[in-house]
């Protein structure tokens, strides 16, 4: 085994622009879009009525027991290829760009069911007597959610949220499966290129690393502060 610096050297810019503009843009976006629709899922399993949960729930349930990569497939060849939306494209860059929206979408439905187990579990946490003093007050509802219980949840669910962003970060090489420029099918086509991965898997392995180390040193302060 030997180490070439110059295509460490050559490599690293390619890889860095690949996970500012592709692998950090996904999980940014991703992360924020399912942190919403978690909570959206964790409300809707407890407000509606029973039939219309259970159908929540089994959907929930298919998403969060179906591999991403298999999940990213459907959705860009058997979802939206037949619509012509990702043929009707001027470049190259305007095709990938479609391809990294339809990776966003996904990652946000897979993980926002995760996240909605993480609100659940904040929203059971809250003593049933503050559901009986909104009620005593006949705050209505939705008022209850706004002002008692979402501020709660979220208070009891952050650290978790972070740890799930976390792991949605570290399952973007899976985009591969759609042909998305992130930052590891970069390193494995530059590795191809030069007959080395010893090079770029350590790069990329040190990016995610250093990227990935201290939001979860974040997230565990986080849940000393506001958990326990």
């Amino acid at each position: 085994m030997h180490w070439d610096w110059s295509i460490a050297r050559d490599a690293l810019p390619v890889m860095l622009k690949a996970f500012f503009e592709v692998t950090l843009v996904v999980t940014v976006v991703a992360s924020i879009l399912s942190a919403l629709l978690g909570l959206i899922w964790a409300i809707g399993l407890r407000e509606m009525p029973g039939a219309l949960s259970k159908v929540l729930a089994f959907v929930l349930s298919l998403l969060r027991n179906t591999p991403i990569p298999l999940q990213l497939l459907i959705a860009a060849y058997a979802i939206v290829q037949p619509t012509g939306w990702l043929s009707h494209t001027s470049s190259l860059a305007q095709y990938q760009h479609r391809l990294i929206i339809i990776g966003i979408v996904v990652f946000a439905l897979q993980y926002s069911t995760y996240m909605a187990e993480s609100y659940r579990g904040g929203i059971e946490s809250i003593r049933s007597g503050q559901w009986e003093a909104a009620t005593a007050l006949s705050l209505p509802r939705r008022r209850t959610w706004q002002a008692v219980i979402v501020p709660q949840a979220m208070r009891a669910a952050l650290p978790s949220l972070g740890n799930w962003a976390i792991a949605m970060f570290k399952d973007t090489p899976y985009l591969i499966a759609i042909s998305v420029p992130e930052m590891v099918s970069q390193a494995q086509d530059i590795g191809g290129n030069n007959f080395s991965y010893i090079e770029v898997m350590t790069i990329a392995g040190l990016i995610f690393l250093v990227a990935s180390y201290p939001t979860a040193i974040l997230m565990r302060t986080l849940e000393k502060k506001l958990v326990y």
